[in-house]
């Protein structure tokens, strides 16, 4: 069956919201993209999926050490058109690249020839249901996403637990859990794709809406839904793209976990988890030697954002907004100075992410209303800011004047994780 897209009408409020000329758009979109699916496969019966991109609100590199984090999915998202095939690959196109993705599911080793590829993913994703004794086969594909790459809204994560969805639903009948599919993607990530990142991009996308998310056991994280609406706060959270590449900081990203890491060691443990603040806060002299300053500079971020993140929930389910602006405020001061993931090391004359958070701190302390911080991993990308309603224009247009037209994205928080829409077919 091909699906007529009016019907989605109803599930598209609850995704993207009832404003009528933002429907009208999703119903163009998702014509586009049955239009890209049937020029490329024969299949006509067509199902529908779609997984949100993610914003991190607190908990910045927290997860790969146990820690804690605030995520929440958001309105932009990457969509797919699937059908099943009677081959063993899947064969997937992505708009914007010419040739597709194809992957034989007979060969699921470890392929470095394609590491920071989707081909890359699909193997992972697929070789961990085989690993887990779950079902998955071939399939024909066509995504579209407006979760521009490097804009810190995880268009990675967003893509893998897509894959995982379409795998879980066409494959397994919906029986994995979000969660699981989300520790599948990092799994895919971290072994195939070549990136060594936590798991907070996944499990946000997957779970969806506002939610806490403790790492503590890394095989069970607890995921806890926070109920809070920005706009009935008459607030807007707001995403600045400030320019530069992901491609060359694999390393920096990586150096933090491992400095981290680091310190613990030196306490028989291994994550910053386990350490005993008193404890790491009497031997700092000795630490100096072993490690070093700045993964002690680190660590501290560390202790600090995690138990931030508690207060940052119960500020929220208080509906003490101005505690929780407060909260993301010091968040944000601490990733500066102590985590120091704000620019890279290997370029110091590009420093758009301290640029836009020097700006926007200027704005917030004109007004006397609002937050900012880094947002993602850093070093290059994207920056976060909360601000009333009334001061969103001027702020676009003092960011806008020093980094370009659409540089500020105002997002919406999504209620909802990945999905398989066909589920709600009308």
């Amino acid at each position: 069956m091909f699906p007529e897209i009016r019907n989605f009408e109803s599930i598209f409020y609850k995704i993207y919201g009832k404003k009528k000329s933002v429907i009208k758009k999703q119903i163009e979109r998702y014509n586009n993209l049955l239009g890209g699916f049937s020029q490329r496969f024969s299949g006509s019966d067509i199902h529908i999926f779609s997984t949100p991109g993610r914003t991190e609100i607190g908990g910045n590199h927290t997860d790969h050490n146990l820690g804690r984090v605030l995520a929440a999915s958001v309105n932009l998202d990457s969509v797919a058109a699937v059908a099943l095939n009677d081959s063993n690959s899947v064969n997937l196109y992505s708009e914007g690249y010419d040739q597709p993705f194809v992957v034989d599911l007979g060969n699921l080793e470890t392929n470095s020839a394609e590491m920071g590829t989707t081909s890359a993913l699909i193997r992972g994703i697929a070789a961990r249901f085989k690993e887990l004794n779950h079902n998955f086969g071939g399939f024909d594909a066509y995504c579209i996403s407006d979760i521009l790459p490097g804009s810190g809204l995880s268009s990675s994560a967003s893509i893998e637990v897509l894959i995982g969805t379409i795998f879980n639903f066409m494959f397994n009948q919906g029986q994995i859990s979000p969660q699981n599919i989300a520790i599948i993607g990092q799994y895919a990530e971290n072994e195939y794709f070549g990136k060594p990142c936590g798991l907070m991009d996944q499990m946000a996308c997957a779970v969806g809406g506002i939610v806490s998310i403790d790492f503590e056991d890394p095989l069970t994280p607890q995921v806890t839904k926070v109920n809070f609406d920005f706009n009935a706060h008459n607030y807007n959270l707001l995403v600045v793209d400030t320019g530069g590449s992901h491609a060359d900081l694999t390393d920096e990203y990586a150096i933090i976990p491992e400095e981290m890491k680091s310190v613990a060691k030196l306490f028989d443990l291994e994550y910053c988890r386990e350490l005993s603040s008193d404890i790491f806060f009497s031997k700092i002299k000795e630490l100096r030697i072993k490690v070093g300053d700045r993964a002690i500079l680190r660590v501290l971020h560390f202790l600090g954002d995690n138990d931030r993140v508690v207060h940052q929930v119960n500020a929220l389910e208080k509906g003490d907004f101005q505690q929780f602006l407060s909260l993301v405020n010091e968040s944000g001061n601490s990733s500066f100075k102590w985590l120091q993931n704000v620019h890279s090391e290997k370029n110091t004359r590009e420093q758009g992410v301290s640029l836009a958070l020097a700006l926007t701190e200027k704005y917030i302390s004109e007004i006397k209303e609002g937050a900012t911080r880094i947002h993602g991993g850093g070093f290059a990308g994207t920056i976060q800011a909360f601000l009333p309603g009334d001061a969103v224009t001027g702020y676009v247009k003092l960011i806008e004047n020093v980094f370009g037209q659409g540089k500020v994205l105002v997002l919406n928080i999504r209620p909802h994780g990945t999905m398989y829409l066909n589920q709600f077919y009308e």
